[in-house]
């Protein structure tokens, strides 16, 4: 599989939702399991990035993980009409206007 667009993302996991998952998971079921998804990252980043260690058998695979919090958000977006792409451009213009020069002189983002 090639690159894929945010547009052709959704529609893949409302495919493999409609093909092999038989139906969404309720709203709110797939809002538990996007918290558990972050869990999972933020044990691996604690490991890896922090004061703690890896026990056995543990792995690193924050790709995997940050994939599996994507999934999730497809599903929520997918199941309540959002095109994700529309919102991101939306949040890049907002986040342009608000701090386009904020971040810039923010003294503790110097180097």
């Amino acid at each position: 599989m090639g690159e894929i667009t945010i547009k052709e993302a959704q529609q893949l996991v409302d495919n493999w939702i409609k093909t092999y998952g038989v139906r969404y998971f309720s709203e709110l079921t797939n809002m538990a399991c996007l918290t558990e998804e972050v869990g999972e990252l933020s044990r691996i980043m604690a490991r890896k990035y922090g004061d703690q260690s890896f026990k056995p058998g543990e792995n690193d695979n924050i790709g995997e993980e940050i994939a599996d919090i994507l999934w999730v958000l497809i599903c929520l977006a997918n199941q309540t009409g959002i095109d994700i792409t529309d919102e991101l451009k939306k949040s890049f213009e907002k986040k342009t206007l608000r701090d386009k020069e904020r971040h810039k002189s923010n003294i503790k983002l110097k180097d």
